[in-house]
C-alpha cells in the first residue's frame, strides 16, 4: 500500500507538476482512507465502490465540510486512474460516486437591535463644527440608504444624483442592469439632509458621496472605517462590521417579515433567485436555534415513552 502511494505521489510530481503542499494533501487522503478500511481487513488498492461510499458517509459523519469531502473524493479519483493505468486494477471504483453538493455558508447577520445600534451611533456622532456636521451626514446618508435598499457596496458609494427619483433609487447594477428599489422615509430625509449640506458647502459633483480621487466618490474602504468607527460606540464588534453584513441583515429581516422572494431578488439585484434564497434558510436556522434554546424539552436528551399504541 505504502508502495503504491509513493509511486502515485512520484508521478503526480513527475508528470503533473504537483506542488509540495499537493503532493502531502494526496497522501494524507489517501492514509486516510486507509485507516478507514483497515479494520474491514480491506487493502487500498482493492477498495471495491460500496467501501468508498461508506468512506464518503462517515466523512459526512464526521461533520466534515462538504469543500472537504470532495477534495478526498477528488484525490482518490487520481490514485485510482493511477492504478488503472498501471493495471494494477481493472477499474476506478469512484465513477459511480457523486461529488458532495458544496453547501454555501449562511452569511454574517446583524439583529435587528444591533442594525438600529449602528445607525443610531451615526446619529450621535459629534457636530460642534460645519466639517463634523457633514461627516455625520454623510454617514447617516450611507447607513440609511443602505440598509433601506440593500445595494451592492460598489452601487452605493457610486450612487449619482441623477439616481434619485422621488420615493425610488435607479440602481446600474451588474451587467448594466437596470433596477428601482424603493427608499424608506428616514433614507429619503436622510439623502435630503446630506445633499443640503453639498449645496452649502458648494461642492459640485454627480455623484452623491464625492470624495478626492481617481474615481470621483468614496471608496468602499472609506465606507468600511466610517462602520468601523461607528461599531465601538454601537456596542458591536468591528469584525462583524462591513457594508456587505448590513446588505446581508436588509434582506433576511424583510423575509423574516414575510417579505416575497422575489421581490427581495429584485432588490438585491441578484439574477437567480436560488442566490436569494440564501436567506429563507437563514431564517429556518434562526427558527431552528431558537427551539433548541427556548424549547422547555430540547435539551431533553430522551423521553420515557409513555404513549401507548391503540
Amino acid at each position: 500500500m505504502k508502495n503504491a502511494i509513493c509511486q502515485f505521489l512520484e508521478m503526480m510530481r513527475a508528470e503533473r507538476g504537483a506542488s509540495h503542499h499537493t503532493c502531502d494533501a494526496y497522501e494524507r487522503d489517501l492514509k486516510s482512507l486507509a485507516t478507514f478500511l483497515s479494520p474491514r481487513k480491506t487493502d487500498l488498492q482493492e477498495a471495491t465502490e460500496d467501501e468508498l461510499s461508506q468512506y464518503m458517509t462517515w466523512m459526512n459523519q464526521q461533520g466534515m465540510a462538504s469543500s472537504t469531502v470532495a477534495r478526498h473524493l477528488s484525490s482518490l479519483r487520481h490514485f485510482y486512474k493511477f492504478l488503472m493505468l498501471e493495471d494494477v486494477r481493472a477499474d476506478n471504483p469512484t465513477d459511480g460516486l457523486r461529488r458532495p453538493t458544496p453547501q454555501r455558508p449562511l452569511p454574517k447577520l446583524l439583529s435587528l437591535e444591533e442594525t438600529e445600534a449602528l445607525i443610531k451611533a451615526a446619529h450621535q456622532m459629534p457636530q460642534a463644527t460645519q466639517g463634523q456636521k457633514a461627516k455625520r451626514s454623510r454617514a447617516i446618508c450611507l447607513i440609511e440608504v443602505l440598509y433601506a435598499t440593500g445595494l451592492r457596496v460598489s452601487e452605493l458609494v457610486s450612487l449619482p444624483h441623477a439616481a434619485m427619483d422621488g420615493p425610488l433609487l435607479i440602481v446600474r447594477g451588474k451587467g448594466g442592469r437596470d433596477r428601482m428599489v424603493p427608499l424608506s422615509e428616514p433614507a429619503r430625509l436622510a439623502v435630503d439632509d446630506w445633499q443640503a449640506h453639498q449645496n452649502a458647502m458648494e461642492k459640485t459633483s454627480k455623484y452623491l458621496f464625492p470624495a478626492p480621487g481617481q474615481s470621483g466618490h468614496l471608496t468602499r474602504q472609506r465606507f468600511t472605517q466610517i462602520l468601523h468607527a461607528l461599531a465601538g460606540p454601537a456596542g458591536l464588534d468591528r469584525k462583524r462590521v462591513s457594508p456587505h453584513v448590513l446588505r446581508h441583515a436588509f434582506a433576511t429581516h424583510l423575509v423574516e417579515r414575510g417579505a416575497d422572494l422575489r421581490a427581495v431578488q429584485q432588490m438585491l439585484g441578484h439574477a437567480d433567485i436560488s442566490t436569494t434564497q440564501i436567506y429563507a434558510h437563514v431564517l429556518s436556522e434562526r427558527k431552528r436555534q431558537l427551539v433548541a434554546k427556548a424549547h422547555p424539552l430540547a435539551k431533553i436528551e430522551s423521553l420515557p415513552n409513555t404513549l401507548e399504541t391503540e
